[in-house]
C-alpha cells in the first residue's frame, strides 16, 4: 500500500473539515468580445463580495473551491451532501476574509514562518498538531515518525503526493503565523494596579435599597407632541442604530404539473403489459430490479404485516398468480408472492465483521474468515475472537453480541443468514460492509412468513401535460407584466397567491415550493414591483413539479435605512424620551427638602419596592427586571438620601439606599492575574473582530449559491 493511499485514509475526515466543494454555475465564454460597457456590467455582476475595499469576483472564489475540491478528491471522499457543501463554502469564504484582513497586518508587522521553522514544525520533537493527527497510528495512539519521513520522500517523486502535502504544509504555516500574531496582540495587553483596584471597588459593596417606578405607559401618547424636526434631529444623531440587512418580500402563483387522464391511462397500459411478462418471468427478482421504479426488498414478513389489500392473496400461497394492478401512493402497482416459509419471528446472534475496502480485499477477508471459523470450531471462544478481530467496534467490545432483532432490521444477506440457519450454526454472509462470521445463539418459534415482490410505476405527467402547464404559466406572465395587473388578475380569477415576507439572501425555503433557491437568487436581482426573471430573462421558474411566476413586492437594501422607513421606530424612542422628561419633572416637583421615598410614593400614588444584595455586576433588580441604569445609580448613591430620577428601560425610578454591606471580595493579586488572563484571551479574537468591522465586508454569495 502506498504512503499516499494510507494518508488518504488517515486524513479523509480531517480534510473534510478544511476544504470545500462546488461546481461552476456560469461560464463567461464571450466576455472579452463585447464592448467596454458590457464588460463593466459583467464585472459588476460577477462581483461576489468586497473585503477592505477590494472586490472579490465569483471566478476567484470558485477557483478556490475547485482547488480545494481536488484536494478533497485526493482524500478519497468524492461525495458531499448540500448541507456539507454549504458549510464548506462558508469555510472558504471565511478563509478568504481572514487572508484579506490579516495578511496586510502580517506584512506590516514583519511576521512570517521561516523554512527552518517549517522543518521544526514537521520533523521536530514536538510536531504541529496537523502532522500528529495525520501520522498517528489509530491502533496504538502513537505518533509514527518513520512513516512521516517515508511519505515526505515519496513527495519528491510523486506529484500527486506532493500537491497533497503542500496543502497541509500551507495550513501549518497559516496556523503558525496566526498564532504569532495572536501572541503579539495578547502579550501587549496588561492590567494596571489602578484598574485592579477599580474593578475590586465595583463589587466591594452590596446595597439594599427601596425604589419607586412610574411606568412610561402611565402617560398617554396623545399628551406628548412629536415634531418632524425632532424626528430629523434624532435620525441624524442615531443613524447607526438603523443599519439593516438586505431582505425582500415576494408574491407568487404556481401552476402545478398534474398527471392528466391520458398520463394515467398510459401508466395503466404499461403496468398491464408488464403484468403478463412478470407472470412468465423465470427470475421474478431480476425482473423487478430491471422493470420497477423501486428495487426488490427481499424480506419475509408475517401475515400481520402484509398490506391489508394483499392478505387474502397471500393466504392462497399461489406462487404463479399476480395481484393487481392497483394504485398506491401515486403509483400503479402489481404484486407477486416470491416465496413462503416458516421462519423465526426473531433471532439472537453475534458476529465478527471483517471490513473490506482499500486496505483489505474481499478475497483477503474471506481467507481471514475461514481461519477464524477453524479457530472457533477448534474451541477458541467466539467472544475473544470478536474482541480482537471484529471491525464493528460497537459490538466487538461485548464479544460481537447484537442481541435480539426481528426480520428486516439488518441488510438482506445478513438477515437471510440469520433467519435460514439453525440455533448454534456458524454462518458467513457477504454485505456491503464486508464479510460477517455469524453465530446463531437463539431463535424464537417459527411463524408463517411471506416474501412479496412489487413492480411499481409512478404516475408521471407526460410532455404534453408539462407543455400545457408551462404554456399557462407563460401566458399568465406575459399578460400580467406589472404588479398591478398581477394583483388584479389574481383577485379576479381566484388564483391561490402565496406571500413570503422578510426573505433573507441566503434563505433556502419558500412556502409550498421544494428547493426554490434559484427563485430566491433571482429575487435579489429584481426591482420592487417587477416580475422576477431568471438569468435567461425568463419569467417562468420550474421548481419541482410546479411552474412559478413571482413578483418582488418589497425591497430593503443592506445598509442604513432611510428616515421614512424608520419613522415609527424613531417616534417610539422620542415618546419614551419625552415621557421620561415629564415623569422626571413630576418626581422633582414632589421630592422636596426632607421628603422620604415613602413620601414621594404617597404623593404620586406609587408603591415602594425593595431590592437587596445588589452590586455593580448585578444583571437584574427584583420587581424591575433588567435595569442597568437603576443598578448603577443604586450602587453609587449615598445611604439614606433620595436619589434620582433615573431613566430606565421601562420607566423612571427614584430610590433610597437603606444599607451598604462591605464584602471581602477577591484578593488583589488573584484579581489582577484573572483580569490579565481574561484580557489576553480577549485579545486573540477582539483584535480580529475590530479589523473585520473596519473592513466593511460585503457578502453577495447569495447571487450564485
Amino acid at each position: 500500500m502506498s504512503a499516499l493511499q494510507f494518508l488518504r485514509e488517515k486524513a479523509g475526515i480531517f480534510v473534510a473539515g478544511l476544504i470545500g466543494f462546488s461546481l461552476f454555475l456560469f461560464v463567461v465564454s464571450d466576455f472579452f468580445g463585447r464592448g467596454r460597457g458590457e464588460r463593466l456590467k459583467q464585472k459588476k455582476y460577477y462581483q461576489i463580495g468586497q473585503i477592505g475595499g477590494e472586490y472579490i469576483s465569483y471566478q476567484d472564489y470558485e477557483l478556490r473551491l475547485q482547488n480545494l475540491l481536488e484536494i478533497y478528491k485526493l482524500s478519497g471522499r468524492s461525495n458531499v451532501d448540500e448541507a456539507t457543501n454549504e458549510s464548506l463554502r462558508e469555510q472558504t469564504w471565511q478563509q478568504m476574509v481572514r487572508e484579506k484582513i490579516l495578511d496586510p497586518q502580517y506584512k506590516k508587522l514583519g511576521l512570517g514562518v521561516s523554512a527552518e521553522e517549517v522543518d521544526e514544525l514537521v520533523l521536530g520533537n514536538n510536531p504541529h498538531q496537523i502532522v500528529q493527527q495525520l501520522f498517528t497510528d489509530q491502533q496504538t495512539g502513537t505518533f509514527n515518525k518513520s512513516f512521516l519521513v517515508n511519505f515526505l520522500k515519496q513527495t519528491e517523486v510523486d506529484e500527486t503526493a506532493k500537491k497533497y502535502w503542500l496543502f497541509f504544509e500551507n495550513e501549518i504555516v497559516n496556523d503558525r503565523t496566526n498564532t504569532k500574531y495572536n501572541n503579539l496582540v495578547s502579550k501587549a495587553l496588561f492590567v494596571t494596579s489602578k484598574q485592579t483596584e477599580f474593578e475590586k471597588n465595583l463589587v466591594s459593596n452590596t446595597v439594599d435599597f427601596s425604589y419607586i417606578l412610574k411606568n412610561y405607559a402611565s402617560i398617554p401618547d396623545s399628551s406628548v407632541k412629536i415634531f418632524q424636526s425632532d424626528i430629523e434631529a434624532y435620525y441624524a444623531k442615531h443613524k447607526d442604530n438603523y443599519k439593516r440587512t438586505a431582505i425582500r418580500d415576494i408574491e407568487y402563483v404556481t401552476f402545478d404539473v398534474i398527471p392528466s387522464e391520458d398520463d394515467i391511462k398510459l401508466t395503466e397500459q404499461w403496468i398491464n403489459k408488464t403484468k403478463e411478462d412478470f407472470a412468465l418471468s423465470p427470475d421474478p427478482v431480476q425482473f423487478i430490479n430491471l422493470s420497477a421504479d423501486s428495487r426488490y426488498v427481499g424480506f419475509f414478513i408475517p401475515l400481520s404485516n402484509v398490506p391489508e389489500n394483499l392478505k387474502d392473496y397471500a393466504k392462497k400461497e399461489n406462487l404463479t398468480d399476480i395481484f393487481g394492478p392497483y394504485i398506491e401512493d401515486g403509483s400503479y402497482k402489481i404484486a407477486k408472492l416470491i416465496a413462503v416459509g416458516n421462519r423465526p419471528d426473531s433471532v439472537h446472534v453475534r458476529h465478527i465483521l471483517l471490513s473490506t475496502g482499500k486496505t483489505k480485499s474481499i478475497e483477503t477477508a474471506k481467507h481471514q474468515a475461514d481461519s477464524l471459523i477453524k479457530l472457533i470450531k477448534a474451541g477458541t471462544p467466539f467472544e475473544a475472537l470478536a474482541m480482537a478481530n471484529s471491525d464493528d467496534q460497537g459490538s466487538a467490545k461485548i464479544g460481537g453480541d447484537l442481541g435480539w432483532f426481528p426480520e428486516g432490521r439488518m441488510v438482506v444477506p445478513f438477515n437471510n443468514a440469520c433467519f435460514t440457519g439453525k440455533k448454534g450454526e456458524i454462518k458467513t454472509a457477504e454485505t456491503t460492509f464486508g464479510i460477517h462470521i455469524i453465530e446463531i445463539l437463539a431463535q424464537s418459534k417459527d411463524t408463517r412468513k411471506y416474501n412479496l415482490g412489487y413492480i411499481d410505476r409512478k404516475i408521471m405527467p407526460g410532455s404534453l401535460t408539462n407543455q400545457k402547464a408551462y404554456s399557462e404559466a407563460s401566458q399568465f406572465a406575459g399578460t400580467n407584466d406589472t404588479y398591478e395587473k398581477f394583483t388584479k388578475t389574481v383577485a379576479g380569477k381566484g388564483f391561490n397567491k402565496r406571500v413570503a415576507n422578510d426573505i433573507a439572501p441566503q434563505q433556502k425555503t419558500l412556502p409550498g415550493l421544494d428547493n426554490p433557491r434559484s427563485l430566491i437568487m433571482a429575487l435579489f436581482q429584481a426591482e420592487k414591483g417587477k416580475i422576477i426573471l431568471d438569468n435567461s430573462q425568463q419569467a417562468v421558474f420550474e421548481i419541482g413539479e410546479k411552474y412559478v411566476v413571482a413578483y418582488c413586492s418589497k425591497v430593503q437594501e443592506d445598509g442604513i435605512a432611510a428616515q421614512k422607513d424608520v419613522e415609527n421606530d424613531i417616534r417610539f424612542a422620542l415618546l419614551k424620551d419625552k415621557k421620561a422628561e415629564l415623569i422626571s419633572a413630576e418626581f422633582n416637583k414632589n421630592n422636596g427638602s426632607g421628603k422620604t421615598i415613602d413620601d414621594v410614593a404617597r404623593l404620586m400614588g406609587l408603591t415602594v419596592q425593595e431590592a437587596t444584595q445588589i452590586n455593580f455586576r448585578s444583571y437584574t433588580v427584583p420587581g424591575a427586571g433588567t435595569e442597568p441604569s437603576l443598578v448603577a445609580a443604586a450602587t453609587s448613591a449615598k445611604q439614606g438620601i433620595v436619589a434620582g430620577p433615573v431613566k430606565g428601560n421601562n420607566g423612571v425610578f427614584m430610590l433610597t439606599v437603606n444599607n451598604i454591606v462591605a464584602t471581602q471580595g477577591e484578593a488583589l493579586k488573584l484579581l489582577h492575574d484573572r483580569m490579565k488572563t481574561t484580557f489576553q484571551m480577549r485579545g486573540t479574537y477582539e483584535a480580529y473582530d475590530a479589523l473585520r468591522k473596519g473592513a466593511n465586508i460585503v457578502d453577495k454569495r447569495y447571487k450564485f449559491y
